[in-house]
């Protein structure tokens, strides 16, 4: 039997139809609202009223400043060395108390010389002879009897034995081990029997009163730095105590490496309050005194970029400006814009500032990151950063 084949509904094609249609009005009406909704909340909050910024405020200024540097340096001793011996030998006697100051010349350490000595006695006997034997030949040529070639080498043999004797006795004298220069010395590396060898160190010497200062500059500054330029020092040892010295040297050579150049500094020192190899801070006037705009550090936003501030400026309200309660505004109020400078030196907690900046300008001081251009700041100057050229820290 054969099968009639089913014939397709024509009604089926309406029904998807149908069906697509309620789908995209049902997601469409969803979004729609959706979007609606998220516009709406969008607008208020990009309308809504924000809080002014509380904020400090500074009124930059123009002061007179001279050039001025600082760095940090190392105390040097004008003479320091590890005293040592030329010769080897076994320690004799020590002749100097640890830590105590000494003078020129003065004799420290005595090693064994008795076989030197020795020597010396026989060399000196010899030496003598030959000066006898000298003399004698040297009168005998004179009466002829002797040629004069033979008297000669006589004085010539009694040369030679004269130095031997010169020798030996520096040989001796090199045994006896003696301060270089005036200075004070350190812990004694030597004890009584010790063999010591030529070269090995016996005891630290150190010059302390003067001192040098070395310290180092950049480049930029090697125009400005001459001798005789006053410095100030102080040390982290001896709070409260600044010590003065002038400059002595300057190398006149700048270092591939850093860029810098080397400075040496001479200062008095009688009562030996700073000793070698010390840390100081060093400031000094390079002169050239000039006008600066100056604000507290605490105003600088310092950025690789660039360094900014922000200055408060008085404006009026736009038409329908409200607080956050909805209240009409009226009157004038405050907003700060973020400019750029350039800055200069610093003295304590003030810095200078080269461009962008007037005198009189007002500067926010505090609360820079709650801050953004055209902000509305409230000023409370009830509580003010240090602005303090010479800030001093209270020890508690």
């Amino acid at each position: 039997m054969s099968r009639t084949p089913a014939k397709r509904s024509p009604n089926v094609p309406l029904r998807w139809i149908l069906m697509l249609v309620g789908v995209v009005v049902v997601f469409g009406g969803v979004f729609f609202v959706k979007g609606f909704f998220a516009k709406q909340t969008n607008n208020f909050f990009d309308n809504m009223p924000q809080p002014a910024v509380a904020v400090s405020t500074y009124d930059a200024k123009s002061e007179r400043w001279s050039s001025s540097g600082e760095a940090v340096g190392t105390f040097v001793a004008v003479n320091g060395t590890d005293v040592t011996t030329e010769a080897g030998g076994v320690v004799r006697s020590i002749e100097f108390d640890a830590g105590q100051p000494v003078a020129a010349g003065a004799v420290l350490v005595r090693l064994n010389t008795a076989n030197e000595d020795a020597t010396l006695k026989a060399l000196q006997a010899s030496a003598q002879l030959a000066r006898v034997q000298a003399d004698r030949w040297q009168k005998l040529s004179r009466d002829q009897l002797v040629s004069k070639d033979d008297a000669q080498q006589k004085l010539t043999a009694a040369a030679t034995a004269q130095a031997q004797v010169e020798a030996q006795r520096a040989l001796v004298a090199q045994k006896t081990i003696r301060a270089p220069f005036s200075g004070v010395l350190g812990i004694r590396k030597v004890n009584l029997g010790q063999y010591v060898a030529p070269g090995a160190a016996v005891v630290s010497l150190q010059q302390l009163d003067p001192i040098y200062l070395d310290f180092s500059l950049p480049e930029q500054e090697i125009g400005k730095m001459v001798v005789g330029t006053r410095i100030r020092a102080s040390v982290d040892a001896l709070p409260g105590q600044v010590f003065e010295g002038e400059v002595t040297a300057i190398e006149p050579q700048v270092d591939a490496n850093t860029r810098n150049f080397k400075v040496q500094a001479t200062l008095p020192n009688p009562d030996r309050a700073v000793r070698p190899g010390g840390f100081a801070k060093v400031g000094f006037d390079l002169g050239g005194a000039r006008d600066v705009v100056v604000i507290p550090q605490t105003a600088v936003s310092f950025n690789p970029y660039g360094n900014a501030v922000f200055v408060v400026s008085k404006v009026k309200r736009k038409p329908g400006e409200k607080d956050m309660q909805g209240k009409p505004l009226t009157g004038d109020k405050f907003v700060v814009t973020q400019r750029f400078v350039k800055t200069g030196a610093t003295r304590g907690d003030l810095i200078a500032v080269t461009d962008g900046l007037k005198p009189g300008e007002q500067v926010v001081t505090s609360g820079l990151l709650k801050l953004r251009n055209d902000a509305e700041v409230t000023i409370n100057n009830d509580v003010q950063p240090s602005a303090d050229a010479r800030p001093s820290v209270e020890n508690r």
